[in-house]
């Protein structure tokens, strides 16, 4: 592991810095800085800015619309961002690029790369995910979702659940069983069902901050094409592991740089409220700098096999487990702090309902802390739970032994 930028990624830096600079508003203190509405419009139009301006899709062959930029540029993109504020894609990139558009990248024929990248690109396809059902949490192999092959297209039916953004999209990659005599890791495969049409229901989930991000999805006869299948046909669990190491790994270099920022602000609220001169509230916020800086160094690492062209690999979990445990427990210090006023809280909601708020949000803004400490707890469940990385990390890195399993035939056999 280098932790260390090469000399010649110098100019790549400034190129970035100077595209920031032309295009942002004079005297620009962060998109935080605005109120919810402004915000939204602000990303709307950034994220036309970084269209035209090949900023969208870093990773991505230029064929198809991409960047072509290294993992290393990919990082220094993420930073300079992040310094100046910015977002680096719209709220359904997360999805359209970081998980499906990495994933067909990846995975995909050459039909599916020239077709579905350049629409994820433009935003004329916007994604959510199939994954979780009421039966198929952390053990998510346990899927019950069924595709049965009609002619050119397969027939849907059964429910996924936490399905977030699922009331905004218009495409959902979606896990389904096609094989119910396969053991239940086989027979499983990775579809790109379309939701407009009339065998998908979606029905919002109020969560605890009071938003509806989540939604339960229902399939009933739905359909999608034939071809419209990433990998092989009962091969999807490689394919569903293969993207969720993006969603993992993939931003274990950059997602430093956001809790950096936000550790910085959590210090200044400390100050607002004097209670930086109290030596436990010292110690805990020496706690979150030593863990900020320990995924940083994990990040660097992760760069490291970036560059020497390795995929996202299970040692994405150590990253996933080390944020979501971290961001649990500093928002939770971020509540100690502003006290009673948590209780009824002031200010502007959060940009996002997960990870760190946007950089230039004011540190006394409790309303946004708040909230971050409520979705902060989601981020220990979604993209696999803390106990599931910790098993990941057991069995596939320490290769201590796999827990004994009851449920090892066909899925079929399941009551």
């Amino acid at each position: 592991m280098d932790p260390s930028y090469p000399a010649e990624s110098g100019a790549f830096r400034e190129k970035i810095q100077a595209f920031l600079s032309e295009h942002l508003p004079a005297n620009w203190r962060g998109i935080g800085a605005l109120d919810n509405a402004a915000a939204e419009q602000f990303t709307t139009d950034w994220r036309a800015t970084l269209s035209e301006n090949n900023l969208l899709g870093l990773s991505w062959p230029t064929q198809y619309g991409g960047s072509g930029l290294s993992a290393l540029e990919q990082v220094i993109v993420a930073e300079e961002f992040q310094k100046a504020g910015v977002p680096t894609g719209g709220p359904n990139d997360v999805f359209g690029i970081g998980m499906v558009g990495n994933t067909i990248a990846h995975l995909g024929t050459e039909e599916q790369k020239n077709y579905f990248l350049p629409r994820i690109l433009s935003g004329e396809d916007t994604w959510c995910q199939g994954y979780s059902e009421p039966d198929a949490g952390s053990d998510l192999a346990n899927l019950g979702c069924k595709a049965v092959l009609d002619g050119d297209e397969w027939v849907i039916n059964g429910q996924k659940i936490w399905t977030s953004a699922g009331h905004l999209a218009d495409w959902i990659f979606v896990l389904a069983r096609t094989d119910a005599d396969a053991a239940k890791h086989r027979g499983i495969s990775f579809l790109l069902v379309p939701m407009d049409q009339p065998g998908v229901e979606v029905r919002p989930i109020r969560m605890i901050s009071g938003e509806s991000e989540f939604n339960e999805v229902f399939f009933s006869d739905a359909r999608c094409a034939k071809e419209h299948v990433i990998g092989e046909v009962n091969g999807g669990w490689m394919v569903a592991m293969t993207l969720l190491g993006y969603e993992r790994g993939e931003a274990a270099a950059t997602l430093p740089v956001t809790f950096g920022a936000e550790f910085d602000r959590l210090v200044e609220l400390a100050k607002t409220t004097g209670s930086n001169e109290d030596a436990t509230t010292r110690q805990q916020l020496a706690w979150a700098y030593s863990k900020v800086e320990i995924m940083r160094y994990l990040g660097m690492r992760t760069l490291t096999k970036f560059l020497a062209g390795e995929a996202p690999g299970p040692d994405a979990a150590i990253t996933k487990l080390n944020w979501s445990e971290y961001h649990k427990v500093v928002t939770e210090l971020a509540v100690d702090i502003i006290g009673a006023h948590a209780m009824v809280p002031e200010g502007e909601p959060p940009k996002s309902a997960f990870q760190a708020d946007a950089a230039g949000t004011p540190a006394n803004n409790y309303r946004s802390w708040t909230d971050t400490f409520l979705n902060a707890r989601a981020g220990t469940i979604y993209a696999g739970t803390s106990q599931v990385q910790r098993n990941i990390i057991g069995e596939k890195l320490l290769g201590l032994p796999k827990e004994p399993r009851s449920d090892s035939g066909p899925w079929s056999d399941r009551g």
